[in-house]
C-alpha cells in the first residue's frame, strides 16, 4: 500500500488521467439509461483522488504501525493490521470494484478498466485479515496465560 500511495503521489497525473476517465465514462459504451452518473467537473475528479490517496495514506501508515508492532511484539499488532487490511479491503471493494466498476461502469471501458488490479489488491486485503485474525496472541492464548500464571506464583511466594 506503501507504494501505491507514493505511486500515486509521484505520478499524480497519470493516476489522476485513471480517475478523471472513470468518473466521466467517456470510454464505456454511453448508455443513455447510465449516463446521469457520469461526473465530468475536475474539482470532483480532483476531490475524489486526493480523498484515495489520503485513504492510501492511512492504509499505509496502520499496515507499516502493525508490522512495527509485529516485529516488537506489541500487543496492538493485531489491532493495527486488522485496522490498515479492512480499510485497504473496504477501498479495493467498495471504492474501485463496487462504485468504479459498478455505478461508473468502469467495467465497460477498454483502456481504464482497473478491475483485474484492484482484484489483486483485495484478494492480499482479505488474506492478510484472515491471517491476522487467525494468528493467536498471548493475551488470546489461554496456555500462555495459565503458564503466565504459574511463573508469577513461582516468583511471588504467599
Amino acid at each position: 500500500m506503501t507504494l501505491v500511495t507514493v505511486d500515486n503521489i509521484i505520478d499524480y497525473h497519470t493516476n489522476y488521467a485513471f480517475v478523471q476517465h472513470v468518473l466521466s465514462m467517456d470510454t464505456t459504451f454511453k448508455s443513455p439509461n447510465l449516463m446521469w452518473r457520469s461526473i465530468a467537473s475536475p474539482g470532483l475528479a480532483t476531490t475524489a483522488y486526493v480523498l484515495v490517496i489520503a485513504w492510501e495514506a492511512v492504509t499505509s501508515v496502520l499496515l507499516l504501525a502493525g508490522s512495527v508492532a509485529w516485529i516488537l511484539r506489541r500487543p496492538i499488532a493485531k489491532t493495527l493490521s486488522a485496522a490498515g487490511w479492512l480499510m485497504q479491503l473496504v477501498l479495493f471493494a467498495g471504492g474501485f470494484l463496487a462504485v468504479g466498476g459498478e455505478w461508473f461502469q468502469m467495467w465497460q471501458s477498454p483502456k481504464w478498466n482497473g478491475l483485474e488490479s484492484a482484484t489483486r489488491y483485495l484478494i492480499v486485503a482479505a488474506v492478510g485479515l484472515v491471517l491476522v485474525h487467525s494468528l493467536r496472541g498471548k493475551e488470546d492464548d489461554p496456555v500462555a496465560r495459565s503458564v503466565g500464571h504459574r511463573e508469577r506464583a513461582v516468583k511471588e511466594p504467599l
